[in-house]
C-alpha cells in the first residue's frame, strides 16, 4: 500500500530512498545527498511501501509551512491508504492535537498550550533540572564512568517532565522505553505505542482523581474547556515531543562538545556559552531530523515536484542542517546556517525557550560536577539508533574522576547569576 502515487506525466519519481535503513542510521548525509540531487524535494521511504516526499530545501519548507491554504497537517486520508501495521504511524498517526490540527482547532489547541507553559517560571525550570542532574550523577559519579544517553540524557528528561506533568520519578523508566520504541519506528513501535499510551492513560486519570499544580492538572482546568479526550492527546503530544527529541539534544551536544578537546576547555572554563554548543546542534545535527509531516489538499506541482494529495510531505530539517553546515564551511552561503529545528509557520514549536533551558542546563550542571568528561571512543565510531525521524545516539560512554556529589558545584564563570 502507498508504494507510488500517481503522478503527472511531466515529473518522473526516482528511485525512493530508503530511510528505514540501517545504513541510514550510520550515515544519514549520503542518504540526504541522494535526495537533494533529485531537487528540493526529493522521494523516500518511511518505512518499506510507505512512501513520502522528503523537503531538502529551506526556501521550499518556509513555502510550505507557511501555506495553509494548499496544505494541511491532517493525515487522516493518508492513513487509509497505509496498512494498519505501518511502524511508522505511531508518529504520524492523527489524534486530536495541535501537532494534527488545522485552522480553529489548531489555533484552540495552541493557545492553551501556550497558557500552560508560561506558568513554568524559568528559576523553576532551572531548580527542576538542577535536580535531576543531581541525582544521576548520586548515582553513577562514584563510578568513574557512565553512559551519557541511557544513564544521564534520557533518564534525566524523563525526570524533568515527568515532574512538569505530575508524575513521580520512579515512573520514569517506563516513559523513557516507550517513547524510544516508538520513536525507532521498527519493529517495536506498535508496543511503544500503546504503552506510552497507557501511560498518559493513567496520568490523565491520576489528574482528573486530583489535581496538582502541574501542565496535566492545567490543561484539564484551561479556560476553554477541553474534553479529557483532548487533554490526553495534547499531553501525548506534549509529553513525547518534549522527552524524546530534548534528551537527544542534550546527548548529541555532549558528543560534539567531548569529541573536540579544545571545544571542551572554552566551554568548562567559561570562554564560551554552552549555549552555544546547543544551538550547533539545532543548526547542524537536530535531534528530529525528519518530521512535520504535510499533506497537500490537491495535486499539484511544487518546487519541480509533482505532488499527490494525501501523500506525506516530510521536511528534512536533517538534510538543511548537514547543507548549511556543508555550505558554511565552504564559505559558500554562511548565512544558511540559521537553523528551522522549531520549525516555521503556524504549527512552529511553541515552547522552544523552555526546551533550550532545559537542554543548557542539563550540560551545565553535569560538567560542573564532573569537569574532566573524557570519551571513551570518537565520535566517529559512536552509533546510532535507527528510525527515519530522529538522530539519536545509543551510547556515549565517557570515563571520569570518580566523584560522591555531596554539596553545590560552584558555577564556572559564565554560569553564575539568574539567566531568567
Amino acid at each position: 500500500m502507498n508504494a507510488y502515487p500517481a503522478h503527472s506525466d511531466a515529473f518522473t519519481l526516482a528511485a525512493p530512498v530508503r530511510l528505514w535503513e540501517e545504513g541510514f542510521a550510520a550515515d544519514p548525509y549520503a542518504y540526504y545527498a541522494t535526495l537533494r540531487a533529485q531537487g528540493p524535494v526529493g522521494w523516500a521511504e518511511l518505512a518499506p511501501g510507505v512512501s513520502a516526499y522528503i523537503v531538502t530545501d529551506r526556501r521550499a519548507a518556509l513555502d510550505l509551512l507557511h501555506d495553509t491554504e494548499s496544505f494541511s497537517v491532517d493525515p487522516r486520508p493518508w492513513e487509509k491508504t497505509v496498512a494498519a501495521d505501518a511502524p511508522i504511524l505511531g508518529m504520524m498517526r492523527w489524534r486530536a492535537n495541535a501537532l494534527f490540527a488545522d485552522g480553529d482547532a489548531h489555533i484552540r489547541y495552541r493557545r492553551t498550550l501556550l497558557d500552560a507553559f508560561d506558568l513554568v517560571e524559568p528559576h523553576d525550570l532551572r531548580e527542576r533540572v538542577h535536580r535531576a542532574v543531581d541525582t544521576l550523577v548520586s548515582r553513577f559519579g562514584p563510578d568513574g564512568e557512565a553512559d551519557l544517553v541511557t544513564q544521564f540524557a534520557r533518564p534525566m528528561m524523563a525526570m524533568v517532565f515527568n515532574s512538569l506533568f505530575g508524575l513521580p520519578d520512579s515512573e520514569s523508566g517506563r516513559l523513557d522505553a516507550a517513547l524510544g520504541q516508538m520513536m525507532e519506528g521498527g519493529a517495536r513501535a506498535a508496543d511503544g505505542e500503546v504503552e506510552y499510551g497507557k501511560y498518559v492513560m493513567e496520568l490523565i486519570g491520576a489528574k482528573m482523581a486530583e489535581r496538582g499544580d502541574d501542565l496535566t492538572s492545567r490543561l484539564l482546568d484551561h479556560p476553554l474547556e477541553l474534553t479529557p479526550e483532548e487533554v490526553t492527546w495534547q499531553v501525548f503530544l506534549t509529553l513525547g515531543a518534549g522527552h524524546e527529541p530534548s534528551a537527544n539534544l542534550i546527548s548529541n551536544a555532549l558528543s560534539r562538545i567531548l569529541g573536540n578537546a579544545a571545544y571542551y576547555s572554552t566551554l568548562t572554563s567559561g570562554a564560551r556559552p554552552v549555549m552555544d554548543a546547543v544551538l550547533e546542534v539545532l543548526r547542524y545535527e537536530t535531534p528530529l531530523a525528519n518530521y512535520g509531516a504535510h499533506f497537500a489538499r490537491r495535486s499539484m506541482s511544487f518546487h519541480g515536484m509533482w505532488l499527490q494529495a494525501a501523500v506525506p510531505i516530510v521536511i528534512s530539517f536533517g538534510a538543511m542542517g548537514y547543507f548549511a553546515e556543508k555550505d558554511f564551511a565552504d564559505a559558500h552561503h554562511p548565512h544558511d546556517a540559521s537553523h528551522m529545528s522549531w520549525g516555521a509557520g503556524p504549527h512552529a514549536c511553541p515552547v522552544k525557550q523552555p526546551a533550550v533551558l532545559i537542554a543548557t542546563e542539563a550540560v551545565e550542571r553535569l560538567t560542573q560536577w564532573l569537569p574532566d568528561l573524557d570519551p571513551v571512543l570518537p565520535r566517529e565510531r559512536l552509533s546510532w539508533r535507527p528510525g527515519p525521524f530522529h538522530r539519536s545516539l545509543n551510547a556515549l560512554p565517557v570515563r571520569f574522576t570518580p566523584r560522591t556529589p555531596d554539596r553545590t558545584p560552584a558555577p564556572s564563570p559564565d554560569q553564575a547569576g539568574d539567566r531568567a
